[in-house]
């Protein structure tokens, strides 16, 4: 008799072991009794052979499961007598259940092949007290049960010490944006070029620059080729000395001595291609911002300057900002964000409020000192504010700031996803 190879068993006996790790909500063992899988050590409720909740009246049990493979999630319940399986027809059932804010979701059920099926969706979370009723063999049974995921309460004074901030679902405007980039520029008009009044010799020069000057200050002093009399020159505007293009005893002629300019004043003259172009209008709303994002301005376009770049086919667009960050430098390079258009949405949240869990994005609502995760179906974003597709109730009152810190708390009770 041939035995079968050492290695080629042991990866069956591995594989198998695998296969018995990954059964989950919804897959079936009907061979295996009723309670022959023990529950978890973190867990206080029995498990049945799906892997649902089982719940025991006498000789009489019920396995609660959601299955959610290739359908919305809903609850498929597999009846049993005396440790067995029996016709899923001899078992009435109801199930409500009771959510964060005082909502009820009821569930009647209908026998189809060896279980219950639910007659709707188990929306998301999966968060809930849960009351079943069920009816056979002329006896009512009845089991009340918490199945809460996603959720912890955190008192108000110590959310207030947290720094959580909450906010309420409501309507709102998403902004379409354009992103562009660009650099800083002194102001056109904040620019001055410092010349002699008649052509001479250069006497003295008395600013360098990154130099500061007032207007009327005394910058430098000419010999007049023609009176052979020195005169001085003025700085026609304060501002900082960007250039000088002299030195003392050469010629001085056209050629500006020195180039003052208000740095306090520059323009963002912001690259936008081809593809763009056609959205971008003056008057329009421009966030400009530090490629490093810790400094930003709003600002308008002021102009769209009427040439393009040779090569890239690229217009500029002018933005004009009077107070700039004092952190901001002439020729710095910077990201903007240009509005150009905007729409209302129903329903829409912060940005800021945002954070996973599991496959989702969420919210975190707040009930009272309760918080519990909302699945959402978000739609169009702007960066501050998104739109949501469904998940979430307008009103409900969210956490807007600090929701990372509501998420920790919960990572910590470790409120899972369980069926």
């Amino acid at each position: 008799m041939n035995q079968y190879p050492r290695n080629h068993l042991l990866h069956f006996l591995v594989l198998a072991g695998t296969l018995v790790s990954i059964v989950g909500c919804g897959e079936q063992h009907p061979t295996e009794p009723v309670g022959s899988h023990e529950a978890a050590a973190t867990e206080d409720f029995e498990r049945g052979p799906h892997n649902g909740r089982l719940l025991r009246d006498g000789d009489l049990a019920i396995e609660i499961t959601i299955f959610e493979t290739g359908v919305p999630p809903e609850f498929r319940v597999f009846p049993y007598r005396n440790e067995q399986p029996i016709d899923p027809a001899t078992v009435e059932l109801t199930i409500e259940l009771g959510r964060l804010g005082d909502r009820i979701d009821r569930f009647a059920f209908t026998p189809q092949a060896d279980y219950l099926r639910g007659d709707g969706t188990v929306l998301e979370p999966h968060s809930f007290d849960v009351a079943v009723s069920a009816r056979s063999s002329g006896r009512q049974s009845q089991w009340h049960y918490e199945s809460f995921e996603g959720r912890t309460r955190i008192e108000s004074a110590v959310a207030d010490a947290m720094g959580i901030v909450v906010g309420e679902a409501t309507s709102g405007t998403i902004r379409e944006t354009v992103s562009v980039q660009g650099s800083l520029q002194p102001a056109p008009d904040a620019v001055s070029e410092v010349r002699g009044r008649f052509p001479g010799i250069v006497l003295s020069l008395r600013k360098e620059v990154g130099d500061s000057v007032k207007a009327g200050e005394e910058i430098a002093r000419l010999q007049s080729n023609e009176s052979l009399l020195a005169y001085v020159v003025n700085a026609p505007q304060s501002g900082t000395v960007i250039s000088r293009n002299a030195t003392v005893g050469s010629a001085s002629g056209e050629a500006p001595i020195f180039v003052v300019a208000d740095l306090t004043r520059l323009v963002a003259d912001l690259t936008v291609f081809p593809r763009d172009l056609d959205r971008i209008e003056v008057g329009q709303p421009v966030l400009v911002s530090s490629l490093e994002g810790d400094n930003s301005v709003e600002g308008r376009i002021d102009r769209i300057l009427p040439t393009l770049d040779s090569s890239s086919r690229a217009a500029t667009a002018r933005v004009v900002i009077e107070e700039a960050p004092s952190a901001w430098r002439a020729g710095q390079f910077v990201a903007a964000m240009v509005t150009v258009g905007k729409v209302e949405v129903p329903l829409a949240v912060a940005e800021s409020g945002l954070q996973s869990f599991r496959d989702f994005t969420v919210v975190y609502a707040r009930v009272d000192d309760t918080y519990e995760v909302r699945m959402l179906d978000l739609g169009r974003r702007d960066g501050e504010f998104v739109e949501v597709l469904g998940g979430l109730e307008p009103g409900t009152t969210y956490v807007v700031e600090n929701s990372y810190l509501v998420k920790a708390d919960i990572e910590k009770s470790g409120a899972s996803h369980d069926h």
